[in-house]
């Protein structure tokens, strides 16, 4: 019984994966894999991506290799532990800029963005149609938005419920993947 009062506490008291618990956030995800994220992304040599959440890198080190040497990739998350994280990591790459900050105020100019992106994150925002208010805001119109999203999570984020804020914002699907038990949803900016 406490441990369904703590999960129903979780889920009403969003909040991001501490850094301490990063073991939950290294496991590959079978819905919201590499593959899907970049297939839905389509990250292009010379552009500039924002990556909200990135955790410790999963999908970030992959994006930043497609971009090459003349693009960028902004990350943004609240823990300056998990940024000091992938950045290290990223190093080598040399395109990879990490900022502490919510994604409920993104400290970015309008149209700064080509293309952004989150995966197994929406869910920690207390404010979800914020966080995406601000993602239609940087995204340049045209833009890309990708949020994956996996049953499991106990902040998962129904696919209906997705659709409807985002259009809410000026976000419309252009394609999902995946299924049931999770997916990776390519909005667009208008």
């Amino acid at each position: 019984m406490a441990a369904l009062g703590a999960a129903v506490w979780w889920r009403r008291n969003p909040s991001a994966c501490p850094y301490s618990q990063r073991f939950w956030i290294e496991a590959p995800h079978p819905v919201v894999t590499r593959q899907r994220v970049l297939e839905a992304l389509a990250p292009r040599v010379g552009e500039r991506l924002l990556e909200v959440g990135p955790g410790t890198g999963y999908h970030s080190l992959a994006v930043a290799e497609r971009l090459g040497p003349d693009g960028r990739l902004d990350l943004l998350d609240v823990q300056q532990e998990m940024l000091d994280h992938t950045t290290a990591r990223a190093a080598a790459a040399g395109n990879v800029f990490g900022v502490r900050a919510d994604a409920r105020e993104m400290p970015f100019p309008d149209d700064s963005f080509d293309g952004a992106w989150l995966c197994v994150v929406l869910g920690e925002v207390p404010d979800q149609d914020a966080a995406l208010a601000e993602l239609a805001r940087v995204v340049r119109p045209g833009g890309r938005v990708v949020v994956g999203e996996v049953m499991l999570d106990p902040h998962y984020v129904r696919y209906g419920d997705l659709i409807e804020r985002a259009r809410r914002v000026g976000l419309e699907l252009e394609h999902r993947l995946g299924g049931r038990l999770g997916y990776v949803a390519r909005l667009r900016a208008i």
